[in-house]
């Protein structure tokens, strides 16, 4: 079960809900990046079930996060779908893997997580 919480920094007052790293749910797989064009944290799709016929359309991109979590129950035989990291605004942005307790992207002071999940995900 994967978990999102919110992140919050002291000095610039970015606020963000990602997951602070590598996490993994029933359905789909995330990893915290921090994109230096976009000066953001984000949660990349890295893995996820498809449907056995959307594995013939295969993806080049992954899919964005919100799509994924929103999607409906899958029917028929699920095949799992892998992606490299990549910044969901544009493939073409430099970042890095961002794991907590990390520096914000915005002044680079150290961010650390609220104390409840801000999502529970599956």
């Amino acid at each position: 079960m994967g978990r999102t919480y919110s992140f919050e920094c002291p000095r610039c007052e970015y606020r963000v809900q990602v997951a602070g790293g590598t996490d993994e749910g029933a359905h789909f797989a995330v990893q915290t990046i921090a994109c230096a064009d976009c000066r953001a944290l984000y949660d990349a799709v890295t893995r996820f079930k498809a449907p056995q016929r959307q594995k013939e359309n295969s993806q080049k991109a992954a899919p964005k996060f919100v799509a994924v979590l929103n999607r409906l129950p899958l029917r028929g035989p699920p095949h799992w779908l892998k992606f490299k990291p990549a910044c969901p605004v544009s493939p073409r942005h430099h970042f890095r893997l961002w794991k907590r307790p990390d520096k914000c992207p915005k002044c680079g002071t150290f961010l650390e997580p609220g104390a409840l999940p801000y999502r529970v995900w599956d």
